[in-house]
């Protein structure tokens, strides 16, 4: 990268930085009701009802075999031919939360199946409630037990998030490609763009990790 490159990127700073704030919002949003969300999917598919289960499992099944592309144009057009109009913004959200829950309620569920019966069965007899058996028991275990493969599943969101430049939300690659078109410096802008990208994972593998070591089990 030579001078001529850091001129041009301290030019093209502020949507640079306008892109990233994008991403970052997208990324958190959709995570965290992903999360939400695929807790109780996770909750579902294990203690639910057996017709629960079956919509919840088609559910989960359907929305992991479709592309998230396909999911996020969906999103965007689709619902609006039915009355339901969202932006850009909120359509991706939308698609990329959904997605996620998907994944996490399938970890939610073999890290609940993990745990032996008995220990639910010990907190009936206790005289806890299913709310509190999840809270005290099950939801601490489940978490140490998820966990790692939730970091991978919030890292393929941030990737994820990329896709939305397709339906014009202003997302980093976005912003990233606008400004190639004017400098024609494709590779060292994309290579800028791959290490914030790598930068944001980082943080998302780093609070896993501060969060492992704060639910460990001491020995």
């Amino acid at each position: 990268m030579d001078f001529g490159f850091i001129d041009q990127l301290w030019v093209a700073r502020i949507p640079l930085l306008k892109g990233l704030g994008v991403s970052i919002s997208i990324s958190l949003l959709s995570i965290v009701v992903g999360t939400v969300l695929g807790v109780f999917v996770g909750l579902a598919l294990t203690y639910g009802y057996r017709p629960v289960k079956w919509l919840v499992r088609g559910y989960t099944d359907f929305i992991r075999g479709t592309p998230v592309l396909v999911l996020v144009l969906a999103s965007y057009y689709v619902l609006s031919t039915v009355g339901i109009d969202l932006g850009p913004f909120q359509a991706g959200i939308l698609a990329l939360a959904v997605f996620c829950s998907s994944h996490v309620g399938e970890l939610v569920r073999g890290a609940l199946q993990w745990i032996p019966k008995g220990q639910t069965e010990a907190a009936k007899a206790i005289g806890l409630t299913f709310p509190q058996t999840f809270a005290y028991v099950l939801g601490p275990q489940a978490l140490r037990q998820a966990l790692p493969a939730w970091v991978n599943t919030a890292a393929e969101m941030v990737k994820a998030s990329t896709l939305l430049s397709i339906i014009g939300v202003g997302e980093l690659l976005l912003r990233t490609q606008e400004v190639i078109s004017r400098t024609f410096m494709s590779l060292e802008f994309y290579f800028f763009a791959g290490f914030l990208y790598f930068v944001i994972n980082y943080g998302i593998e780093r609070f896993g990790r501060y969060v492992e070591r704060k639910t460990a089990v001491p020995s």
